[in-house]
């Protein structure tokens, strides 16, 4: 196999299937040893695609300078207004107006019938009732949990008692009647869950716990759906 044809099959490999890819994965799929892998990456990373990882954790693809810009469907374009449509509806302000400006953006620069198709889609959201108001900057957090930083916060939980918590930010989660934080808990050295509107004080630290995140997350994903499924079962028997 020429090396040309070994990178298209690279590039390929980083397209498909659920990422990140290990250099153990990709070597097997291409045929060649793991430090081949790793030099065809720096050379796909010198040719303009943006990858991220690094050896040991895998490689994501991030921006793929070999595709050209894509257009959408008519499909695709409704989906995208009903996905924008829902976080005007429950995400917190910050997220809101920014899919807001999504939508004045696409309508901007869509043509002129795929504009005029966004303006009277079909699909819409509607919430009557609100996640309750988060009482943090969400923004911040989100960043945070972009970064892989630790964070700090005074919580109250359910019952009415405070706590300080310091946690490792994996996922924001908006769900019907609230929005939650994903996390790693330090002090329960558990996976917990975090209402937004019950968090105070927030800081975040310059604990890194980078990269970590995924594969956390996963498992706390898997953990979830197995505690979903065992209830299943139960309400089945």
């Amino acid at each position: 196999m020429s090396r040309t044809a070994r990178l298209f099959q690279m590039m390929q490999a980083l397209r498909s299937g659920p990422s990140p890819k290990t250099s153990g994965e990709l070597a097997q799929d291409l045929g060649v040893s793991p430090r081949t892998v790793h030099r065809d990456i720096d050379s796909l990373r010198e040719l303009g695609a943006v990858i991220d990882g690094e050896a040991g954790f895998g490689f994501t693809l991030i921006e793929d300078a070999t595709l050209p810009p894509l257009g959408f469907t008519d499909d695709e374009l409704e989906a995208l207004v009903l996905g924008l449509r829902e976080v005007q509806a429950i995400g917190d302000p910050g997220l809101s107006d920014a899919a807001s400006a999504a939508l004045r953006k696409l309508q901007g620069r869509l043509p002129q019938r795929q504009s005029h198709r966004l303006s009277h889609a079909v699909l819409t959201a509607t919430r009557f009732d609100r996640p309750a108001r988060p009482s943090i900057d969400v923004a911040d957090l989100r960043r945070a949990t972009w970064d892989e930083y630790a964070v700090e916060f005074a919580y109250t939980d359910a019952k009415g008692d405070n706590t300080t918590r310091r946690v490792n930010p994996l996922s924001i989660v908006y769900v019907d009647r609230a929005s939650v934080l994903l996390s790693w808990c330090h002090l329960r050295q558990d996976f917990r869950v975090f209402r937004l509107d019950r968090m105070r004080d927030m800081e975040v630290t310059g604990d890194s716990f980078r990269p970590n995140r995924v594969p956390l997350l996963r498992e706390a994903l898997a953990r979830i759906r197995a505690e979903r499924a065992a209830k299943e079962r139960e309400a089945e028997a």
